[in-house]
Formats: C-alpha cells, sequence, structure tokens
C-alpha cells in the first residue's frame, strides 16, 4: 500500500496555546517540534521516507512515515522505551499536541509499529538521512547567518565510552552460557524439556541455575579451579557429540548452527591445551586478539578510553562543526577499535552533504587515520596536541633540533644527523661517549649513542610541537572544547549504557540522540536571534 502522507494542522488552537505558554521554562523542544514540524517533515522528505515502504497493494495500510519518525524524536528527547512511547501518546498533552493528536484516546501507533520503522530506518540508513535534515531545517529557520560561515567546514572529532547492553561474563559463565543456548535449542527442536537433554547429551552442569554453583569448588585454588575447566569442556565435547549422533541435519542450519558456532568461538578464544600434557585445556594466558566478552551482544568488546577508564561495549564518535556546533556524523565502533578507525566514517558522512573539511580539530588518538592525509593534502590544517615523549629527567626528544627541508636533527651538543620517517636514528657512540652532556641525555650502553625515534608522520608531529609552543597556537587548541560539551551533553542524553545490542542499532541510537541535539541548537539559537532582535527594538 501506498504511504500516507502526515498533514497536521498549521494554526494553533486554545488548548494548544496555553500547552505552549507552559513550555517557556522546561521542555522547550516540544513548543520547537510543535512549531517546526512542517519544516522538518515537508512534502520532499516525507517522499523519501515513503521510499522505504514498497507499494505492492498488499498489507495493513501503514502510518503516515512522518508521523512515525516525529514519535522517534520525541523518544530520544525524552528518553523512554518503545511501551512508554506508546503510552505518552494517549496521556502525555505534549506528545499528543506535537503529534497533532489531541483529544484522542487511542495511542498515535502500536509497539509493534514503532519497532518495524526504526528496523526500517536502519535498513535504509535513513537514521542518517534523519541527521542529515536538521541541517537543511537550520538553513531554513536561518538559525545561522550562513553567508557568514565559512563554504569549508572546521570540524572537531570526538570519542566517549558506551558501556554495552550485553551481560560481561567471566571464561566459565560464557562457556556455560554459550552451551546452554545449545541446549535450549535442540531441545526446541525436540520437543523435549531442556532438563531431559542435559541428561542425554552428558552435559549435567547446566541443570543448576548458576554452572558456578554446580561445580560449587573453592575458586582461590588454582588446582580446584583447573580441574573444573577440564570437567566443563568434557562436558561440552560430550554434548557436541550428542548432536551428531541425534541431529546430524540440524547441525549444518541454523538456528542450532548459529549456537554452536558461538559455543566454537567461546572455547578457541578463552582455552589452550594445557602444557602438563594429557589432552587437557586451561583457560588462556592472556587475552585473544578479538575477544568476545558477552553472548547475548556479540559485538561488544574490552577496550580503554584511558589508561585509568576502562570500557566493556562500544566507543560512539562525533564530528561536530566548530562554527555552528551542530553535529554532522556520528559512528560507533567495538570498545577494543582504535580511534582512528572511526574517521573515515565520519568523513563520510560529511561528504554525502558535499562539504569538506578545512580545518580537522581532533584528539591524538585520531592522527594516524587517513584522512589527517587527506586534509593536509587538500591545503587543510590539523589542530591537534603532539605526541609527548618522555625520558625521566633528561633530554627529551623536544630538545633536539628538527631541520624537515634537509631532513636532520641536532642534539644539544650541537652534532647533526640524519633522518627518515618511521625510524630510529642513533647518534655518533664515538661523538657521545665524549660528549659533556652525555649523563643528561642517556643511558645507552658504552659504545651506544642516544636514539631519537622518528615518527612516520613526523612532519606533523614537528609542526604540531611548533603550534603549540606559541599563545596562538594554544588558542587554536582550545577551540576543540565544544566537542567536548557536545560530546557531554549527547553522553548524559543517552546515559553510559546502550540501549541496544550490537553496533548498527547503537549507531541509530547515537544519531537519534545527535537529531535531538541539534534540534535543541537550532531552538537555542532562534531564541537568541529574537531575543537580541528585542533588545535592539528596545
Amino acid at each position: 500500500m501506498a504511504c500516507g502522507r502526515w498533514e497536521p494542522r498549521r494554526s494553533c488552537t486554545k488548548q494548544e496555546e496555553f500547552i505552549l505558554r507552559r513550555l517557556r521554562r522546561t521542555r522547550k523542544l516540544f513548543a520547537f517540534l510543535r512549531d517546526h514540524r512542517d519544516e522538518i517533515f515537508d512534502v520532499s522528505f516525507q517522499d523519501e521516507l515513503a521510499t522505504m515502504y514498497r507499494d505492492t497493494g498488499a498489507g495493513k495500510e501503514p502510518l503516515p512515515p512522518a508521523l512515525l519518525a516525529m514519535a522517534c524524536i520525541l523518544q530520544g528527547y525524552v528518553g523512554v522505551s518503545d511501551a512508554e512511547a506508546v503510552e505518552l501518546s494517549v496521556v502525555d498533552l505534549r506528545w499528543q499536541m506535537v503529534l497533532d493528536r489531541l483529544g484522542c484516546e487511542e495511542p498515535a501507533f502500536s509497539q509493534g509499529a514503532l519497532f518495524e520503522f526504526r528496523n526500517r530506518l536502519i535498513r535504509t540508513d535513513m537514521d542518517r538521512r534523519m541527521l542529515e535534515r536538521t541541517i537543511d531545517v537550520a538553513r531554513r529557520t536561518k538559525a545561522f547567518d550562513w553567508k557568514k560561515l565559512p563554504k569549508d567546514l572546521r570540524v572537531a572529532i570526538d570519542s566517549a565510552p558506551l558501556q554495552g547492553a550485553g551481560r560481561v561474563e567471566d571464561t566459565i559463565n560464557l562457556l556455560a552460557h554459550a552451551a546452554r543456548k545449545v541446549v535450549e535449542c535442540a531441545a526446541t527442536l525436540l520437543g523435549w524439556s531442556q532438563e531431559r537433554l542435559a541428561q542425554e547429551a552428558g552435559i549435567p552442569l547446566l541443570l543448576e541455575t548458576s554452572v558456578k554453583k554446580a561445580l560449587d569448588i573453592e575458586w582461590s585454588d588454582p588446582a580446584q579451579k583447573a580441574g573444573v575447566v577440564e570437567r566443563l569442556a568434557r562436558q561440552i565435547d560430550a554434548l557436541e557429540t550428542w548432536l551428531k549422533n541425534h541431529l546430524p541435519q540440524e547441525l549444518a542450519k541454523p538456528p542450532l548452527k548459529e549456537h554452536l558456532d558461538t559455543l566454537e568461538q567461546i572455547r578457541s578464544q578463552d582455552l589452550e591445551p594445557d602444557p602438563s600434557g594429557g589432552g587437557k585445556r586451561r583457560i588462556r594466558e592472556g587475552v585473544a586478539p578479538d575477544r568476545r566478552i558477552s553472548i547475548e551482544d556479540p559485538e561488544m568488546r574490552h577496550g580503554r578510553k584511558s589508561k585509568s577508564q576502562r570500557i566493556n561495549g562500544y566507543k560512539r564518535h562525533l564530528a561536530l562543526d566548530v562554527d555552528t556546533e551542530l553535529i554532522l556524523g556520528c559512528a560507533v565502533t567495538p570498545a577494543n577499535r582504535p580511534e582512528e578507525e572511526a574517521a573515515p566514517l565520519l568523513q563520510a558522512d560529511i561528504e554525502r552533504q558535499k562539504r569538506s573539511i578545512r580545518e580537522l580539530h581532533i584528539d591524538r588518538g585520531y592522527v594516524a587515520s587517513p584522512v589527517v592525509g587527506e586534509v593536509l593534502d587538500a591545503g587543510g590544517d590539523v589542530i591537534c596536541k603532539p605526541w609527548v615523549a618522555r625520558n625521566g629527567d633528561r633530554f627529551t626528544k623536544s630538545a633536539f633540533d628538527f631541520d624537515m627541508r634537509r631532513m636532520t636533527i641536532t642534539c644539544p651538543a650541537g652534532e647533526t644527523e640524519p633522518i627518515r620517517p618511521g625510524s630510529v636514528v642513533e647518534f655518533d657512540p664515538d661523538e657521545c661517549a665524549r660528549c659533556a652532556l652525555r649523563p643528561q641525555c642517556t643511558m645507552s650502553e658504552p659504545g651506544a649513542g642516544r636514539t631519537i625515534s622518528i615518527a612516520e608522520d613526523e612532519r606533523l608531529q614537528h609542526r604540531l610541537r611548533r603550534r603549540i609552543a606559541t599563545r596562538r597556537g594554544r588558542t587554536q587548541l582550545r577551540e576543540r572544547v565544544v566537542i567536548e560539551h557536545g560530546l557531554a551533553h549527547l553522553t548524559r542524553r543517552q546515559g553510559p549504557r546502550a540501549r541496544y545490542c550490537g553496533t548498527r542499532k547503537n549507531l541509530y541510537d547515537v544519531r537519534r540522540a545527535a537529531t535531538v541535539q541539534n534540534l535543541e541548537t537550532i531552538h537555542r539559537q532562534l531564541d537568541q536571534a529574537a531575543h537580541d532582535d528585542l533588545r535592539r527594538v528596545a
């Protein structure tokens, strides 16, 4: 069926005027959405949203996509579940006003309709278009004087942790959780109870509510712990053997195959052969690369934002226009991935808007991204703190004089050596041995000279070191405070914990929060402009 357009009334009723007056101090965005819903969801954008649906002429006629899109914005603004959003469309006058449903006693949509619409947004990447739409609204409402803004953007990028929604478990619980999923699936296929299947398949440890309760050992005793790891591993082997004998055809088909693959993934990443022999297994020494930490959310990872801040889940990244403070792009990556991998994703969002980056304000974690080189090659500038070289109380790298034109480095004593990006330069050992400054420079053994690591991006690092040494350069560095504030606002809106499982669904949630934040920024700018006009008139 073809999608109908959402055509809310333009004029305000007396009840709406009353509600709008009550929104002068708190939850002001409700008023903005009521006043500007026609601009946000104009005919052309509603037609874009309608492309998410196939016109087959079959099935139930869908609700207007723009109505559901507005409900998603309200849901992100208030921070409620799908079920609560359905109820608020009936009992909250502010929701009813924005959705043009005042006086209606039935919900504007069902929980299933909202769920399916969100999935459509994700499948068609229309959630990104929703964010882009806020930039169009900023132009239409003249919240900013676009003629005074530079054509090329000054963009700031930063990230914040997003704790995953899935439960993080240790090796024993991960193995048991994955095995329990296999048992549940196989029992459903056979029409058996889980208890019967666990008994017959030789994995009775799963009969207890907790596998550690079933194992019942003193976990601080290494010998007992090693014994239970092998015990659990053998019962998992028995389960797999039983399945091969009783469900051979189902092993190669989902959903059983998916659960078995998960079990094998956990076993291969967390267990290794015991060096004592006998075919025994033990918990792996160290952490496997890209280790899975949750059964319910397979994309969550261990990571760090800093040495002291650990993340179990994801990192959310924002690209923000320094001049307008509007969010231009969003990305979500597993927590173990370096920041530099998110920069091309953010750049792609900006390029879709047919804009280019003139000035890039970044944290050091993004400096290895290819986007940095592209901006510099295009004649742009990169604003970032340089990497700090440390050498105790001896001469650091900054004490040496670099000549990037001749590609040489000169030590504090005046000795010069050629340099090459990505290499380590060693000063002449004989000259270092005779140097009176040697105790202040190096602790290298006799017969060895002072060494300096030359970064692959040494030219850029040299430029950054020179910039931070000047007052003007330090002022430029402080301009990235807008991304820190913007990221803090978005983090407070979303909360520290992910609402959904998986990278893509959480990207939707970040984009929705960014959409709301941009609309608030536009509203704030319009309010400020109106206030300035009143002051000029007065």
